[in-house]
């Protein structure tokens, strides 16, 4: 096929022409878009104990310590998860997590990912409050276990809100694993995490507190 020198040059060069939208940037161009339709999420920033049944332990409840936070105008999430020795209550390990926090279409969403060795994702969805005075927050979350083979699950998960400042080591000493009966957790916590799918159900729902 003979083609001008000039039409040549001018296919080549369309050939060569730069992505106008570099790589590392495109991820971050569908976060921004969800950024720019999240509603404020002012009334949640601050400190909360999270719990859910483990994913790794069978029975027993986390609970965790959380934080919303602004930066600019966007939100973050961080999350630290305590593992204790059950009789001499040391520290033996802990796993910590950050992420984004969304406000749309009437649900608050995060997606966090295991900061330490890049092993987990889970998302959560949460029913919002529109109370005056902020107390808990009740959703469901999807993940697995960090440590404990590679099985998905889903379940329920409370959030209760400690405020927008907290003594941090006495609220990590009140974090880590126990057993559904235990005074640590609130008197309540463990039939609202309690995961079951009624007869004529066939998801894991939760209902609006």
């Amino acid at each position: 096929m003979l083609m001008e020198p000039a039409q040549l040059e001018q296919i080549v060069a369309l050939r060569r022409r730069p992505d106008p939208v570099p790589q590392i940037r495109r991820p971050l161009m569908y976060v921004e878009a969800l950024y720019r339709r999240s509603q404020s999420l002012e009334k949640y920033v601050g400190f909360y104990y999270r719990y859910f049944y483990s994913f790794g332990n069978k029975g027993m409840i986390t609970k965790s310590l959380a934080a919303i936070k602004r930066i600019d105008d966007q939100y973050y999430w961080k999350n630290i998860e305590i593992n204790r020795h059950k009789d001499t209550e040391k520290t033996i390990g802990f796993s910590k997590y950050t992420g984004t926090v969304l406000y749309l279409a009437d649900r608050i969403h995060i997606v966090e990912y295991e900061s330490l060795n890049f092993t987990s994702i889970t998302q959560m969805t949460l029913y919002p409050s529109h109370q005056h005075r902020l107390f808990r927050l009740m959703g469901v979350q999807t993940g697995g276990p960090t440590r404990r083979g590679r099985k998905p699950g889903a379940s329920k998960v409370a959030l209760d809100y400690l405020g927008k400042e907290v003594d941090l080591r006495k609220a990590l000493a009140g974090a880590g694993l126990f057993l559904p009966d235990s005074k640590a957790l609130p008197a309540d916590i463990a039939g609202l995490v309690a995961n079951s799918v009624p007869p004529g159900a066939f998801v894991l729902e939760v209902d609006e507190p």
